[in-house]
């Protein structure tokens, strides 16, 4: 493990002034230290939506402290944690599931501790802004370099809590994960869920999408361009889960569809 980590980075769900807060306290404490706010725009309280765009964005930001916080929790019994990864970061925030999808990404969960040593906290801690005054002050003083297991005992994290996909002859049923900014529906499934329910799937292959109070039409397509504006299409998104879209528009609005509600894509009968 490098004894140094410079760079820290925060994915939160703040928006910028609060987040702000945070990145300033890692600058009083590690002062020489990088921060990067990856995200402050993610959904109110949306778990998944947060491990999400952490497994798919840390993979390609530097060997560091990597901060995510989506806490509808603080302030109860949920602990905050810091997990140490094969590839050498350390990720710091609550122990809700949100941390443990990035973690499995870069080489797996080495170790996790939880943050209880007050001498890494801020001297008052608020019930309701732990991301100032346990998860910043933390992940600063991991970036000059105090051992994680400084921080506190260690601790098994919480896995993400989501259902998994089911794959039949003909049939694959798996939930909404989040909604895109642009409407866009991330399906906790993959290309591979789709070849065990349909076999080999080309592109242009008519599918039928059905969820609660919905049934609709659908075609499996590589880019958006390949449908006609205001045409709706499964695809495989950038970080590799199927998504449902519609060209130029919101599924969800287009579907009457949004997390965790669960879809049933069917071969299209003619």
């Amino acid at each position: 493990m490098p004894q140094r980590r410079a760079f820290v980075s925060f994915a939160t769900d703040f928006g910028s002034a609060y987040t702000g807060i945070c990145a300033g306290v890692v600058h009083t404490i590690a002062s020489g230290a990088t921060v990067l706010v990856l995200s402050d725009e993610i959904t109110p309280y949306a778990v998944v939506e947060g491990a999400l765009l952490l497994r798919q964005a840390l993979p390609y930001l530097p060997v560091g402290v990597h901060v995510g916080i989506v806490d509808p929790g603080v302030g109860t019994p949920r602990r905050p944690i810091v997990i140490e990864t094969g590839r050498g970061d350390a990720l710091v925030g609550p122990d809700n599931g949100l941390l443990v999808p990035a973690a499995e990404e870069l080489d797996g969960v080495v170790r996790a501790h939880v943050l209880e040593n007050p001498e890494y906290r801020l001297p008052s801690v608020s019930a309701s802004f732990h991301g100032r005054d346990v998860f910043s002050p933390a992940a600063a003083h991991i970036a000059t370099g105090v051992p994680v297991a400084d921080l506190g005992a260690p601790v098994d994290p919480v896995p993400l809590n989501v259902a998994p996909p089911v794959a039949g002859d003909g049939e694959l049923t798996a939930p909404i994960l989040y909604t895109d900014r642009f409407g866009s529906l991330i399906l906790n499934a993959g290309p591979d869920d789709l070849a065990a329910a349909f076999g080999t799937v080309e592109h242009g292959t008519p599918l039928e999408l059905s969820g609660p109070g919905h049934v609709s039409p659908v075609t499996f397509e590589e880019t958006f361009g390949a449908v006609a504006p205001g045409d709706p299409l499964l695809w495989v998104d950038s970080s590799g889960q199927l998504g449902l879209a519609v060209n130029q528009g919101s599924a969800a609005e287009r579907f009457g569809l949004r997390e965790p509600a669960v879809v049933t894509l069917r071969t299209a009968h003619s």
